[in-house]
């Protein structure tokens, strides 16, 4: 079997793997400006995606430009997520760079698309394919990928604790090769009680004290794990921005969810806002907890929100997802200011961050992994690859580190 590795190596984003240079694993963005795209738009036979983050989805309808018509696999959930995405970035970006594909491109992955659930053999490409529930997002898979000879399991993006949204993976599926995200390879996560009960601590005392909270939050997956806290702790709340479309979506999978009642109930107990009439303004003065996109602050509602908060100290901000190098969100946890319509403001309002990721830690990963001792492990989207993969090393397994463009023969 060879690998390809097209992105998603040594980086967070742009994820794509090319099997047998027939089989597209994922085929994603990796935001900032410009955004990176994979090297190269392979003419494979047949697409996999492991889940619908804009890292490892985010460039899909490219593939289908011209003749092109791979027929493409998912979880139901991923493929929704994955047009949502799409759709959005054809709205924000349409026409430009930062968007590689048109509308057209778009409706035709409506066309190709085949639906699979978890542990559902199917051929793809001359391949078997099964998924796996990877416990990162709602529909988010291992994928395990058999030519006849060898078995290749790509983890995609996985956590192996419990989250409020989804449970965390139990599948160990046999494998002769394993290609391993190792995002956060070098972090110990804090228990997931505790961060859940300091950040609910934390936003009642600013409510109580007169101040308003903005919760700049990934609109898949984070905005829906912070509506069920906020509900479980009974903290009055809105959200916006592309999660409340998302909410929506995910209470018609609720195979794909943890607990459908509880997320039900979140979506009840949050307010949507609509935009309407100057309602975000108004809502900066109602001393609740606003959730909403961007996660990392480069667009979105959360960029009207912060501007309205950011000069009060009683206020606060609280960032609750990685923040990549570069955009607006890490500027602001790093200095205390953040670029906003195109000027750097100082931000006064209280800046804090929780650790609510969807990713395995350090020992999370080394623990999936140790099903895996006598299989070559490759390490991919992570800042600190080549790291992890010594670790490995000194730890006994055969790890190696891909370099972008990279083949590996298994």
């Amino acid at each position: 079997m060879d690998i390809r590795f097209l992105g998603g190596v040594r980086e967070v984003g742009r994820s794509a793997i090319l099997v047998n240079d027939r089989l597209l694993l994922d085929y994603g963005m990796l935001t900032g400006n410009p955004p990176q795209f994979p090297v190269t738009t392979p003419d494979a036979e047949a697409v996999v995606v492991s889940h619908g983050h804009l890292d490892h989805v985010g460039a899909i309808p490219s593939l289908l430009s011209g003749d092109r018509r791979p027929p493409i696999h998912w979880t139901p959930p991923t493929r929704e997520l994955a047009l949502t995405l799409a759709r959005d970035t054809l709205k924000l970006h349409g026409g430009s760079y930062d968007c590689p594909f048109t509308e057209n491109d778009v409706k035709r992955v409506t066309e190709v698309s085949r639906t699979h659930g978890y542990r559902e053999t199917f051929e793809a490409a001359g391949h078997e394919v099964t998924f796996y529930n990877a416990g990162h997002i709602p529909g988010s898979a291992h994928v395990l990928v058999d030519d006849g000879d060898t078995r290749l399991l790509y983890t995609g993006d996985f956590h192996t604790d419990d989250q409020r949204l989804v449970a965390g993976t139990t599948a160990r599926p046999d494998a002769d090769v394993v290609v391993c995200e190792s995002t956060y390879s070098d972090v110990e996560h804090e228990d997931r009680s505790d961060v859940e009960e300091r950040f609910a601590r934390s936003v009642e005392t600013t409510l109580w004290e007169g101040g308003t909270v903005v919760v700049p939050a990934f609109a898949i997956g984070r905005t829906q794990e912070l509506l069920l806290i906020c509900d479980a702790h009974d903290i009055p709340c809105y959200v916006d921005g592309m999660g409340k479309r998302v909410t929506e979506m995910l209470r018609q999978y609720p195979d794909f969810v943890r607990d459908a009642d509880a997320l039900r109930r979140a979506k009840s107990h949050a307010r949507f806002v609509t935009g309407r009439d100057g309602q975000r303004k108004r809502i900066t003065d109602q001393k609740a907890a606003i959730v909403t996109t961007s996660g990392m602050l480069s667009g979105g509602p959360a960029m009207t929100y912060i501007p309205e908060i950011r000069a009060n100290p009683m206020n606060k901000i609280t960032m609750t997802g990685y923040q990549v190098e570069g955009t607006p969100g890490r500027e602001l946890v790093e200095t205390g200011s953040a670029e906003i319509d195109g000027r750097v403001m100082p931000v006064s309002a209280q800046v804090e961050q929780y650790d609510f990721s969807a990713h395995a830690d350090r020992d999370g990963l080394l623990d999936f992994l140790d099903s895996y001792r006598d299989t070559p492990v490759l390490v991919n989207h992570g800042d600190r690859c080549e790291q992890f993969a010594a670790t490995l090393r000194g730890a006994g397994f055969a790890a190696a580190a891909p370099d972008i463009d990279a083949v590996h023969t298994a």
